[in-house]
């Protein structure tokens, strides 16, 4: 009689999810010395209902003489407060880890062990989705959904500029849009259009998807890579509706 030999058996390995949202922190204007450029650095991640909207926001920050600690009052006030956010610089995790360490920290902690200091949880009310746009998908698309993702801070024209570049904005695009762009993966068509709003929040983009999959990943990693482009440009997200 002979056996087979014991074959090893895979071992799912959990999905990370996308990876976390770094900040520096710079000293306030009337302490600012150039031997120290930068104060401290805040990690903050959303989470999301089912649908991609925004349901909350989970913080950290840490300083050389305090350490980690739980920061929701700090990311509010990267929002909200014209002070705090003049001192708020999105970075990279790279960026992030040359400055831990110059500042003493370190190796900067992996992420799980990062998410271990989000202890302060920061709900963000939802509501149902509102309707903008007509109610029924055009022919051949069997859902259209429409999102918004809002933005604190400001964006200079040579940054504008560079967006219309890279997303291929069309020269005669619309007046109401500082920069526009389009996706078609699979049967599936999304647009996006970057715009001014209010006073409080600077900029918002409207992404338009119009689906003929089950495409629902797919859309969720096209909002985050978006939000992540206009991270890399200066600009600080807030949340993300549904507007269909």
């Amino acid at each position: 009689m002979t056996t087979e030999p014991m074959r090893a058996v895979p071992v799912p390995v959990p999905d990370p999810g996308p990876p976390l949202d770094y900040y520096l922190v710079l000293p306030r204007l009337d302490v600012r010395d150039p031997a120290t450029t930068v104060e401290g650095i805040v990690v903050e991640e959303f989470t999301r209902h089912h649908d991609l909207t925004t349901t909350g926001l989970d913080s950290a920050g840490w300083t050389p003489d305090a350490g980690w600690w739980s920061s929701p009052a700090l990311s509010l006030g990267m929002r909200t407060d014209p002070e705090v956010l003049a001192r708020i610089v999105p970075t990279s995790r790279r960026e992030a880890e040359d400055v831990y360490r110059a500042l003493g920290g370190g190796q900067l902690p992996d992420e799980p062990l990062l998410r271990t200091h989000f202890l302060d949880h920061q709900p963000i009310a939802t509501a149902p989705p509102l309707r903008l746009g007509p109610a029924q998908p055009p022919a051949g698309f069997h859902e259209r959904r429409v999102y918004r993702v809002l933005f604190a801070k400001d964006l200079r024209a040579e940054q504008v500029a560079n967006l219309r570049t890279a997303w291929r904005t069309p020269a005669d695009g619309t007046l109401t849009s500082a920069a526009s762009g389009r996706l078609d993966a699979h049967g599936d068509q999304l647009t996006w259009d970057l715009r001014r709003v209010g006073h409080s929040l600077a900029w918002c983009l409207d992404v338009t998807a119009l689906l003929r999959t089950d495409a629902t990943a797919a859309l969720g990693s096209t909002l985050s890579e978006l939000t992540n482009v206009l991270r890399q440009h200066g600009l600080i997200p807030v949340t993300t509706e549904r507007f269909s």
